[in-house]
């Protein structure tokens, strides 16, 4: 019975882009992550405050939530 070798190292410079490429996405989930609170913090600033109180927030709650 023949037994064959199936792992093998990863080719030179695999892991290094693979890292870089997990930085780059890191970063991009991270600056996505800010613009999404900027804009929730302007949409819910432009609502007056009886619209704030309908939703169950007051001006305060904003930045708490963000």
């Amino acid at each position: 019975m023949a037994a064959f070798e199936t792992t093998r190292p990863a080719p030179f410079g695999a892991t290094s882009t693979y890292h870089f490429i997990q930085f780059v996405s890191s970063v991009l989930a991270t600056v996505k992550g800010w613009n999404d609170a900027c804009v929730t913090r302007k949409a819910l600033s432009a609502l007056s405050d009886r619209e704030l109180d309908d939703i169950g927030l007051c001006r305060a709650d904003i930045d708490r939530i963000i």
